[in-house]
């Protein structure tokens, strides 16, 4: 066979951002606490995984893996009896992974007042075939200014994790190459 008797791959279309956009929606007890009283850092962690996968999975149109996590930020507390909301999105993608941005918000289960923002979290997801080999992911379509502003920061986020990785690859040759006591 010959490059030109190959077939290229089927372009595939782009999805929006709103197409694979989720919300969870948890209410936390005392199974969810530490000694201090508050809900476990893993617990809500656990929760933006499940729907960022969520999120990942629908947007590439099946399996998807967590790749790494950019950035988790707890700003308030979680108690008992605090209703959690995890809003998660496709922020950009690439070849084979996509980033999801996710924001944990929290109001009282029994009381109107509006929720207030917890937590946020940058995740990035590889889509893989039934193998666990990359697969392909469609383009996210930015619908809105504030979409596309994710997008950009997304781009920034994602220059700057590879440039941390060679970084560290280069120490690490460098400190191999001087031998075995150089670590």
């Amino acid at each position: 066979m010959t490059l030109q008797d190959r077939s290229p791959e089927p372009a595939i279309s782009g999805k929006p951002t709103s197409a694979s956009r989720t919300t969870l929606s948890h209410i936390m007890t005392s199974h969810d606490t530490n000694l201090l009283g508050t809900v476990h850092g893993g617990v809500i962690m656990k929760l933006v995984d499940d729907v960022a996968g969520a999120v990942a999975g629908r947007h590439s149109g099946g399996p998807a893996v967590t790749a790494s996590m950019d950035e988790m930020a707890f700003l308030v507390p979680v108690r008992v009896g605090d209703l959690v909301h995890v809003k998660a999105q496709v922020n950009w993608t690439g070849r084979s992974s996509m980033e999801v941005g996710v924001r944990v918000l929290a109001e009282r289960w029994n009381e109107s007042t509006p929720a207030v923002q917890v937590g946020s979290a940058y995740l990035v997801f590889a889509a893989v075939d039934e193998n666990g080999k990359p697969r392909s992911v469609p383009p996210v379509l930015p619908e809105t200014d504030k979409d596309r502003r994710r997008y950009q920061e997304a781009q920034i986020r994602r220059t700057h994790r590879l440039a941390r990785r060679r970084a560290i690859m280069e120490l690490r040759e460098k400190a191999a190459a001087e031998g075995p006591d150089a670590d």
